[in-house]
């Protein structure tokens, strides 16, 4: 293959996945350096690229309007994409995704050459490479496992996003909003997940946001726009809330944070991947599960699958105590 002069990479949902598709970006970048690499994702994930040192340009696919049932509205999406797709000149096209829309949208790229780590074969059509999934391992590691396996070679890992100034501004701003103070030990608490199997029981969480509230540690809920009414308890008893904030000041705030605590969600692998300690609830930990990257011990699992609601609030204290307790003691 010759040196790809630009790179086409795809992962469409959903923020999380985004998120761990960091590392692959970076040996990417670190195997063609001269390369305009572009990523193609939803219009709701498009943000989070900004973050992305390796990427150059983003391309944002509007779901909603290939869900929307209008055929005028599906096919003024499908054409503008497609334009985009080929005046891109693709000569590499890496899938991240792995499914039936993201095995089209890399076909009609036109790159020349198509990678993805293949769980089916009867979307091989789609691919010039497409390698099986002969290992079962952190869905990071996926997509490294791919270019290593395409004759990619990669030095040091890494999983960093690099957050935009402006953005921590805004977060800091938030804090003052709120007079909280940015030098004081934060836990910054994410409860609910994109399932609610997912989920520790808010309640729970309270418990442990009174519990460090009253040793001194600031506490912040955050959340999307839809978790608002849900986190209202914790309003009331005059906890800050930023549910429904930018996902980028949601980067922000969790930067300025001392410790992270939620389920596994796409606010925690970016925390990871901004550097801060977190602490990720989950209800089971089995091969190829979304642990914190890199960071495996930053885990309280359930004590048998599907059973989150099991793990105790004694057991999350005592978690938490090994971070926020050195920060109050400073």
């Amino acid at each position: 293959m010759d040196t790809p002069r630009r790179i086409l990479i795809v992962r469409l949902t959903a923020m999380g996945d985004v998120v761990l598709t960091l590392p692959a970006v970076n040996v990417l970048r670190e195997n063609f350096p001269a390369a305009k690499i572009t990523f193609l994702t939803t219009q709701e994930n498009a943000a989070l690229l900004q973050g992305f040192p390796g990427v150059d340009a983003t391309l944002a696919l509007d779901r909603a309007a290939f869900r929307s049932g209008n055929p005028w509205r599906m096919g003024g999406e499908l054409i503008r994409l497609l334009r985009l797709l080929r005046a891109g000149k693709f000569s590499l096209a890496v899938d991240l995704h792995g499914n039936g829309e993201s095995a089209w949208l890399t076909r009609l790229s036109g790159a020349p050459e198509r990678w993805q780590w293949s769980h089916r074969a009867k979307r091989d059509w789609a691919y010039t490479r497409p390698i099986r999934a002969d290992v079962i391992v952190h869905p990071a590691e996926t997509h490294l496992y791919l270019l290593a396996r395409c004759g990619l070679k990669s030095g040091s890992i890494r999983n960093e996003f690099a957050l935009p100034g402006s953005a921590l501004q805004d977060a800091r701003a938030w804090f003052a909003g709120q007079q909280l103070d940015t030098a004081r030990p934060t836990l910054y608490l994410q409860p609910f997940t994109s399932g609610a199997h997912k989920n520790w029981p808010l309640e729970n969480y309270l418990v442990v946001a009174r519990h460090w509230r009253a040793a001194g540690v600031q506490i912040i809920l955050g959340g999307g726009p839809g978790d608002r009414p849900a986190l209202e308890p914790a309003r009331r008893e005059g906890f800050a809330v930023s549910a429904g904030v930018p996902m980028l000041v949601t980067g922000g705030l969790m930067q300025l944070s001392t410790l992270v605590l939620g389920g596994d969600t796409g606010a925690l692998h970016l925390a990871v991947a901004l550097g801060r300690r977190v602490l990720m609830l989950m209800h089971q930990v089995t091969p190829g599960c979304p642990l914190p990257f890199q960071h495996p011990d930053w885990v309280v699992a359930a004590p048998r699958p599907e059973a989150i609601v099991e793990i105790s609030v004694a057991e999350v204290l005592a978690a938490t105590a090994k971070v926020l307790g050195q920060a109050t003691r400073r």
